[in-house]
């Protein structure tokens, strides 16, 4: 009934997305120690630094270090967020299997995330893959608000397509739709993975996951039964949303622990261990004070339940 595959890759995002929006930053050896418990509990793609600029993000200003750090093994691979140019020259320095680069379907976004049209974004692309395929890199391109957009409202595909058929000029590996917000809503997130991968079918098409409105659980599997090829989540839940108005406990990622308890209930295998996943996310929200949020964390898995001991 829901066409789902046997297996998915899933992208850990809580080291970039999810600690961008704590305002006490993590050290890098908290970081090191998260990467090395991530790759423990079977983790094996994680975005884990952004080459932003120090005073933008001072909570990420120690990329260099943390890759410097991480532990190398064939089985992992590591991606970190180029905003521009300068960021992609920053990231060529470093021993790195991807980049990322964040471009939103539509100007009232990208004037007030990052200062710039779409179409000024977009003007860099071509720079920055180029550097990045030079330096051994893969250019992975996100759509933000690709599907919706509190400056605009609902994005029209066309919008969408035009950052799609641009990465793919720039020789982009992959590309993934984030739904920025969490309004998106499963629907419209089944009908734009089929046209990406209809239209752009070079390129592996992700997505990745905000939740709140509720909806990322539905969105995960609404992408994965239209062939999205990997999910991005963040532990804990963590990240999100710096300017967007709402309960700090609903303005992040899918949590990385819900997303797994997920798909292992539905037979679709991820190599990641939840417990794992769970304790990374509960050391994590001891360090950061970040409000708790994932469901996994306030109310527990089916294994909790059927093991529970309930009063006579």
């Amino acid at each position: 009934m829901w066409d789902l595959p046997e297996q998915t890759r899933v992208v850990e995002v809580g080291l970039r997305d999810g600690l961008q929006a704590v305002e006490a930053g993590l050290t890098t050896a908290q970081k090191i120690d998260i990467v090395h418990r991530l790759i423990e509990t079977g983790v094996r793609e994680i975005e884990v630094a952004s080459f932003a600029h120090p005073k933008v993000l001072p909570q990420l200003a120690d990329a260099e270090e943390v890759l410097a750090e991480v532990p190398r093994t064939a089985r992992v691979r590591y991606r970190a967020l180029v905003p521009n140019l300068r960021g992609a020259q920053r990231a060529a320095e470093c021993e790195i299997d991807e980049v990322a680069v964040v471009i939103p379907a539509e100007d009232g976004m990208a004037l007030k995330n990052q200062g710039r049209t779409t179409d000024q974004l977009l003007g860099e692309l071509q720079a920055i893959g180029e550097l990045a395929r030079s330096s051994g890199q893969q250019l992975v391109v996100a759509v933000a608000c690709a599907m919706f957009s509190p400056c605009h409202g609902p994005v029209e595909s066309e919008r969408r397509n035009k950052v799609l058929a641009a990465a793919r000029n720039a020789g982009a590996a992959g590309v993934y739709l984030a739904t920025t917000t969490g309004q998106e809503h499963p629907r419209e997130l089944y009908d734009a993975v089929v046209e990406t991968r209809q239209r752009f079918p070079e390129m592996d098409c992700g997505v990745h996951l905000h939740n709140r409105n509720g909806f990322a659980p539905a969105n995960a599997l609404a992408a994965l039964s239209a062939g999205a090829g990997w999910l991005e989540s963040s532990f804990a839940g963590l990240g999100g949303d710096m300017w967007f108005p709402g309960d700090p406990t609903v303005l992040g990622n899918m949590a990385t622990e819900d997303l797994v308890h997920l798909l292992d209930g539905m037979g679709v295998r991820t190599g990641i261990d939840l417990e794992g996943c769970r304790g990374i996310a509960e050391s994590v929200i001891a360090e950061t004070g970040f409000p708790v949020s994932s469901f996994v964390m306030r109310g527990g898995t089916r294994a909790d339940l059927a093991n529970a001991t309930w009063p006579e």
